[in-house]
């Protein structure tokens, strides 16, 4: 900040003489403020250890004959926390999602589908409840995502929210299903960070394509 004898004007006694401080500056010479502020920065960001990229499923977009996965779009990507904010609080959430929407947030470079090849070997933890009641437990599931909370965060691919007729479900994706220690251990975390309290099952993206009924848990906690 600069110093106050540079912005307060001289009295009407001492106008046109120099202050005493500046009686050996020659006549015409400009001062060094050195002291005044440089121009000021852009805001500090806090970047995010990885990029995200939020999908759209718009169930409006879909046909009967159209192949799975063919209506996804991406959204936006960001990797700051304050890009984070600026998208979630112009978004509309879970409760507010028409049924049969499907929002996606992913780690950026990796599709919400299957047959990307880093999901491919993995599956996914799944949160049930009624229509109206995920918003907060969203909310929670991306922060902890995105903030790097969980242990084995590394083998986490992405999550997604699903409003159905007459409940909405959210499912943490995973890298590899065979890796049961970081399974479980994501499991556990999830639930305590949302202080559920119910079982939630594990189900193996292959055991969910081979089988048109709904597939066993491979794991539970």
């Amino acid at each position: 900040m600069a110093e106050e004898n540079d912005i307060r004007p001289t009295s009407a006694g001492s106008r046109g003489r120099p202050a005493p401080e500046d009686d050996d500056r020659e006549e015409g010479e400009i001062a060094d403020d050195s002291s005044a502020p440089a121009h000021p920065l852009h805001p500090a960001t806090h970047p995010l250890e990885h990029s995200w990229t939020f999908w759209f499923d718009n169930p409006q977009g879909k046909s009967k004959q159209a192949a799975w996965g063919s209506s996804i779009r991406p959204i936006h990507t960001f990797s700051t926390v304050e890009d984070f904010w600026g998208l979630y609080n112009n978004i509309h959430h879970p409760s507010k999602l028409i049924v049969g929407a499907d929002f996606h947030c992913f780690k950026n470079k990796i599709e919400p589908k299957w047959e990307d090849p880093i999901c491919a070997n993995g599956g996914k933890w799944t949160i049930s409840c009624g229509r109206g009641k995920s918003d907060t437990m969203w909310l929670h599931t991306l922060l902890a995502m995105i903030g790097e909370q969980f242990d084995y965060g590394d083998e986490i691919c992405g999550a997604v929210v699903s409003v159905r007729g007459k409940q909405e479900r959210i499912a943490i994706w995973t890298k590899n299903a065979a890796n049961e220690a970081a399974q479980i251990s994501i499991g556990k975390q999830w639930k305590e960070f949302l202080d559920y309290k119910d079982s939630i099952g594990f189900i193996v993206h292959d055991d969910a394509k081979k089988m048109d009924k709904g597939p066993k848990n491979r794991y539970t906690v």
